[in-house]
């Protein structure tokens, strides 16, 4: 892998990183498709024409249902949903972690049951290597603990010193296995995950023990998770200088239009949301006027698109009434349209994000873009 800075506007980076399927431009915003797929009946035929650069898939999910040994025997993650571009796929640690009352955490990892057919799985940090290495994705997440918010000071220390072991016993195996003759991508990148919740000290130390281990890549886990969106940009503020700036600094589940261009503003380029597919699946639609719900009936006679200027394959064909029309007929073809139109949205907002950067004018563009966003507030 090959990360090169092109331009800074303050703390904000635009860079390129080059990997093994392509080359991906940061800021970027990395398309959800938890099961190798985005909800919403959108192929990847479609994600290549809303310019997505990375889609994302779940470790956890992948491997509960279908089998990652399955897909492996398919070719792996791009052969299997036919994809030439970047994949990450994060470790599962998030998904074990939400899974309350179904879990035990141990020192080698943690025993659950599936949320499919109840049956006893076991995950640990080679588990989840050896998982990410049979879809064989461009990039892998480290397995980490993800500690609830809140949590005490001593139950997330002692979190956060976990999730370094499980890091290095990571390295260890993804290094093992990619040193091995069978394996699909012997390239597959490692990205580690800095955890601490709102303990900036926490954050810092875990941060620096972590940079150390000089990884490909670096994560901010744990935020969006019940803190507000202050606290979350005190902890951006106050852990990114602490990562490694001649590497990749990736906001995981984060967030928003707004929390992404504050988070660009604070160096961090790689991010992913399932706002876009989730909100758009509800007739939710992101514009640079607001967001706008769809089964309002002020849209029941609207020949204007989403969005008016649009390229996106929705705004390009049809109305806001057509488009109301299929989400009240609940005809699955709204729903599709809406979740094109968001992601199309934010793809092109992180478009927009790289040409300011690089022209040194981010300042303006963030705060143009947040005003023309609040102004019409958003239709609930």
């Amino acid at each position: 892998m090959n990360y090169k800075i092109i331009k800074k506007d303050g703390r904000a980076k635009r860079a390129e990183v080059t990997t093994v399927h392509g080359t991906i431009q940061t800021p970027v915003f990395m398309n959800v498709g938890t099961a190798a797929a985005i909800k919403g009946g959108v192929s990847t035929d479609d994600l290549r024409e809303i310019k997505t650069q990375v889609q994302l898939s779940n470790t956890y999910h992948l491997h509960v249902r279908t089998g990652d040994q399955v897909i492996r025997q398919l070719g792996g993650l791009h052969e299997f949903m036919n994809w030439n571009k970047p994949i990450l796929t994060d470790s599962g640690g998030f998904q074990v972690f939400s899974l309350t009352g179904l879990r035990k955490i141990k020192e080698e990892g943690v025993y659950f049951q599936s949320h499919i057919d109840g049956r006893k799985i076991f995950m640990g940090p080679e588990e989840s290597m050896q998982i990410q290495s049979n879809l064989a994705s461009t990039i892998a997440m480290a397995f980490d603990e993800c500690p609830p918010h809140p949590a005490t000071r001593q139950y997330m220390q002692n979190s956060v010193d976990r999730t370094t072991r499980w890091l290095e016993r990571c390295r260890t195996e993804m290094d093992r296995l990619n040193s091995l003759p069978d394996t699909i991508n012997k390239e597959q990148l490692l990205f580690g995950i800095n955890q601490g919740g709102t303990y900036e000290d926490i954050r810092i130390a875990h941060a620096k023990t972590i940079s150390a281990m000089d990884l490909d890549g670096y994560a901010l886990g744990g935020l969006a998770v019940g803190e507000s969106h202050s606290e979350m940009y005190r902890i951006l503020d106050e852990t990114v200088p602490y990562l490694p700036e001649n590497k990749p600094t990736y906001l995981m589940g984060v967030g928003t239009p707004a929390n992404i261009l504050e988070s660009v503003e604070r160096g961090v380029d790689f991010f992913d949301c399932v706002y876009p597919s989730r909100n758009g699946r509800h007739g939710h639609v992101y514009t640079n006027q607001g967001k706008r719900n769809l089964f309002n009936s002020k849209y029941e006679l609207d020949r204007r698109p989403i969005e008016e200027g649009c390229q996106c394959p929705a705004c390009r064909s049809y109305s806001r009434a057509y488009i109301r029309h299929l989400l009240k007929a609940k005809e699955m073809l709204g729903m599709r349209l809406c979740v094109l139109h968001n992601l199309y949205f934010y793809n092109t907002m992180m478009e927009e994000i790289r040409d300011a950067i690089e022209h040194q004018r981010y300042g303006e563009y963030k705060e143009k873009k947040l005003a023309g966003m609040m102004e019409a507030q958003s239709e609930k």
